[in-house]
């Protein structure tokens, strides 16, 4: 098999690099400049490991910048439970709290993740990133249940609410810090592939709901009704319930390895429009952290040469890295098409083609 890694990946694209004139050199060189500038997407070989530093960095400036935000969502919540007395504020203040805390574990996933791969780790440590969505999600789980046994408490046990315009302020700044906060992390996660900051977000999107019951309590008080406190406190930890079981659902497929089919029809896409790629008949892609690696078999024709065959599968991955968004590294195996005699090729590409196939069930 024809493994393709990194190091083989770089000599293919400096030899290509090197028939460059000089103007073209030049030209390249203030397009990087440009590109480092707007973040975009660079073709140069010394630049290939540059996506996940600039992916890391992003994220962990995602995970601050929602910790100073629900700090001091909480902080000035905080104030308002002191004089108020409000235990819903009180709760809702704690989740804000406890939704900040999970960037903790988030940023040393991040700061794992960017360890070079070991010989006992041969993938590195990207997985550390959906292990720690793995903790997410069972924070996420501690709030629902504390949300529906606080509210069932108070629906045992009703509190009157003083300073009840206060405590309605309270939880709609709650909500609009939360808000904020969840479609910032979902935003940078997607862009950058971080299944786990997306699922940060989600739970940070469940403590906005959770500030928003605040409110409604807020306004059942005001209007006389204790009980609404309670009861609004109950339906929201059932919409909390419903946040979990996507972010679980999402870090599972992670867990297993999973894609979207659509990405693997761009791979197969992508490789049949190499000149002298006659059929695919494997393709398997996972994530690790936050990039994909991917492995391929295709057919070319049985009279190439072993440097040509070689030659090809490095034009074959040198096109997969430039049109599959946060693909990090690819293996392309190339097997011969099948001639009189040819059993045990022919053999082995009817089994990959089976699998792919079986696969799509």
């Amino acid at each position: 098999m024809h493994d393709h890694g990194d190091g083989e990946q770089r000599h293919h694209d400096e030899r290509h690099d090197a028939g460059r004139s000089h103007h073209d050199a030049a030209t390249a060189g203030r397009w990087h400049r440009i590109r480092h500038l707007v973040g975009g997407h660079s073709h140069d070989p010394a630049d290939r490991t540059d996506p996940a530093l600039e992916s890391s960095r992003e994220g962990l400036r995602a995970l601050w910048i929602s910790l100073v935000a629900l700090g001091l969502t909480a902080a000035a919540q905080a104030v308002v439970v002191a004089f108020s007395g409000s235990v819903a504020l009180l709760g809702d203040t704690l989740h804000n709290l406890a939704d900040a805390l999970t960037a903790v574990p988030l940023a040393v996933a991040f700061l794992v993740g960017r360890r070079a791969a070991t010989r006992r780790y041969t993938y590195g440590f990207g997985k550390a990133e959906d292990l720690a969505g793995v903790l997410i999600v069972g924070v996420i789980a501690a709030s629902a249940v504390l949300a529906g046994w606080t509210a069932f408490g108070r629906l045992l046990s009703p509190e009157a609410m003083r300073e009840v315009p206060f405590v309605a302020a309270a939880g709609v700044i709650g909500f609009a810090g939360n808000e904020l906060v969840a479609r910032y992390r979902i935003r940078v996660g997607r862009r950058i592939g971080s299944a786990a900051l997306v699922a940060d977000g989600l739970h940070a999107r469940t403590d906005g709901f959770t500030s928003l019951a605040v409110v409604a309590a807020a306004l059942g008080a005001a209007a006389g009704w204790d009980v609404v406190d309670p009861l609004v406190g109950l339906a929201i930890s059932v919409a909390i319930g419903l946040v979990l079981k996507d972010a679980a659902r999402e870090i599972h497929r992670r867990l297993m390895d999973a894609v979207d089919p659509g990405l693997v029809d761009a791979v197969e896409r992508a490789l049949r429009g190499v000149d002298g790629v006659l059929d695919v008949t494997r393709v398997r892609i996972r994530w690790i952290g936050h990039h994909l690696h991917a492995e391929a078999a295709i057919v070319v024709d049985a009279g190439l040469s072993l440097l040509d065959a070689h030659q090809l599968s490095a034009d074959a991955e040198h096109q997969l890295t430039h049109s599959v968004p946060h693909l990090r590294t690819v293996t392309v195996h190339t097997d011969p098409a099948c001639h009189a005699g040819d059993h045990h090729h022919a053999d082995l590409s009817h089994r990959r083609r089976g699998l792919v196939e079986d696969g799509r069930g």
